[in-house]
């Protein structure tokens, strides 16, 4: 058994600090590395794939809203065009930060409101596939299980990888309970660990209802922002390769 094990990083901005980047870097095996649309300074992204790239950490796009004010998790009724556009400025943006930086970008996961939209949103997820499709077909897109997303990338002949949560909250039809909600996020390090360790080897996440919910992951996350998720990384870490699963990344950001 193997799963990568990834986090949401280059969220800083400006004077304002997100997250503990350098302690994630040693524990993850990919970076969904913000590409200054939600997040994310030219600076800090340029650091951020430097910092990646040092410790071998595959590099992806999180591509979002133009959304700072609300750190992408408002939905934006942006046109077809124009959000392909837009992810496609984004890509361009991370992926001059990587050259420099002796790394690439492996695979691309869209964020926040972005994420949870063209789960079921069908002209946004075919926005965003376009623009992937346009930018590199061989390149992945990571999400959830049974969106929308994935099964148009699938049709365009493009490369998917699923993901879990560590730390969020599922209904029981697999979708994430909204943060607004009650049972959204999950804060106990070891009850998380539990549940990943579950989840990976068996396929099955508690619902907040408490069904069990089929889910298959490639890849596993943690948001950087949450508070100790440097503790919750390690603990999911630990607990993982207690139970003989390899940590390790679903693609490479090794330039050939």
């Amino acid at each position: 058994m193997r799963v990568d094990l990834n986090a949401d990083l280059g969220e800083s901005f400006g004077a304002w600090r997100l997250g503990d980047d350098e302690a994630l870097l040693e524990l993850v095996t990919s970076a969904n590395v913000a590409c200054g649309f939600h997040a994310g300074d030219p600076t800090t992204l340029r650091g951020t794939c430097r910092a990646a790239a040092a410790r071998g950490v595959t590099v992806g796009a999180q591509v979002g809203y133009r959304d700072l004010a609300g750190f992408g998790r408002r939905f934006v009724d942006v046109a077809p065009d124009d959000l392909e556009a837009d992810v496609l400025y984004q890509l361009g943006a991370l992926e001059a930060m990587c050259r420099v930086t002796a790394t690439r970008v492996a695979y691309v996961k869209p964020h926040g409101a972005l994420y949870n939209a063209v789960v079921h949103h069908e002209r946004q997820a075919a926005a965003v596939v376009a623009a992937v499709r346009a930018y590199d077909p061989g390149l992945p897109l990571l999400g959830l299980p049974g969106s929308r997303l994935l099964a148009l990338a699938e049709e365009a002949g493009l490369p998917t990888r699923t993901e879990a949560f560590a730390d969020r909250g599922y209904r029981a039809d697999g979708t994430l309970v909204p943060r607004s909600e009650p049972g959204a996020l999950l804060h106990d390090a070891d009850a998380i660990a539990t549940r990943v360790v579950r989840l990976v080897t068996d396929g099955v996440v508690e619902a907040v209802d408490g069904s069990a919910v089929a889910v298959h992951a490639d890849s596993v996350c943690i948001h950087g922002d949450t508070p100790g998720a440097v503790e919750v990384a390690r603990s999911v870490r630990r607990h993982l390769e207690d139970a003989g699963v390899l940590v390790a990344p679903f693609a490479t950001s090794a330039r050939g």
